[in-house]
């Protein structure tokens, strides 16, 4: 009797509980909860794991704290989660550069992307948008490449930094459209930004949330996004693809945990996750910020990061960015 009363209270428990702290909740957390983000505050990634961190915290039952271990471009924050015990309460906000690229750019790591870490979610995908200053004789991706094929060189292409994702964005255009700029790495990407709208530099690959502001001032016009298909904030611009067959350039951003991270946590930490990045107040933070949620399993993550080895790989040897 008692075995059909408990039964009968678990099943309406779901009515009275957010739909994010429903499902897989044979494992909770006995503390706080780190998130560790290889880069400064204010960063895409820093931005997303604290949007993240904020969702999930109340159904897990504990505060989920992001912290900043900066250095070696997410070397530092990745190697402190693959050492760290594997009991839940540690977690990597890993992105395209520091789980793909890195291994490329730097070959002694002193760990390993796949072996060393545990897939739990993906959370968001993003695209570049290309921007050009308004000297630049181009209204469209079309004629932008007319324009560099006329003069090999003669544009100059910002970014935030040899190696990084902006980098490898426009060097993959100018493969796939047969054309040549002159590259200008800076030390992050508001330095690049703002030598665009000065109009040192003519050509950026640029994340949305950087470039939406002086997009709607007018300081700088938008030619096209890097994904296949419109981005939500931006749905007059073209995709690139449309112009020039084959080319898509797309970012993401997952969680990930240590190595032999038993199942039960990672779908929980899956679970919640997905839950938190669907729901509307945080996936509408996400897309205001030119993000594309994503709330995918453990499974997706694996499948997006393997799927990007190859391309990263060609792109730092393309560029010869590992000797830079």
């Amino acid at each position: 009797m008692h075995r059909r009363s408990l039964a009968a209270a678990l099943a309406l428990a779901p009515l009275a509980v957010p739909a994010f702290a429903q499902g897989t909740a044979s494992w909770r957390p006995e503390r706080p909860i780190r998130f560790i983000v290889g880069f400064a505050a204010g960063g895409s990634t820093d931005i997303t794991g604290r949007l993240v961190a904020e969702a999930i915290s109340p159904a897990l039952g504990q505060p989920v704290v992001v912290e900043n271990r900066i250095g070696g471009a997410g070397n530092i924050g990745s190697e402190a989660v693959a050492r760290a015990a594997p009991d839940g309460h540690t977690f990597v906000v890993a992105s395209v550069g520091t789980h793909a690229t890195n291994q490329f750019l730097y070959p002694n790591m002193g760990f390993h992307v796949v072996n060393d870490f545990t897939p739990v979610a993906l959370v968001l995908t993003s695209a570049a948008v290309l921007v050009v200053h308004p000297s630049v004789r181009a209204r469209s991706v079309a004629e932008l490449v007319a324009l560099a094929r006329e003069n090999p060189g003669g544009l100059n292409l910002g970014t935030s930094g040899s190696g990084g994702t902006q980098h490898f964005a426009g060097a993959l255009f100018e493969e796939k459209a047969g054309v040549r700029f002159t590259h200008v790495p800076y030390r992050g990407g508001a330095p690049a930004m703002a030598d665009l709208l000065a109009g040192r530099v003519q050509v950026i690959f640029s994340p949305l949330a950087e470039a939406m502001g002086a997009i709607r001032a007018g300081q700088i016009i938008p030619l096209g996004v890097t994904r296949n298909g419109r981005m939500p904030a931006l749905p007059d611009v073209p995709p690139i693809s449309d112009t020039v067959p084959g080319y898509e350039f797309n970012s993401w951003i997952g969680i990930f945990g240590p190595p032999r991270l038993p199942q039960p946590i990672v779908r929980r930490m899956s679970e919640v996750i997905a839950e938190a990045v669907r729901s509307p107040a945080t996936r509408q933070r996400m897309e205001d910020l030119g993000y594309l949620p994503e709330g995918g399993s453990a499974e997706d993550l694996a499948r997006i990061q393997q799927r990007d080895f190859a391309l990263m790989e060609h792109l730092v040897r393309v560029t010869g960015a590992a000797q830079q």
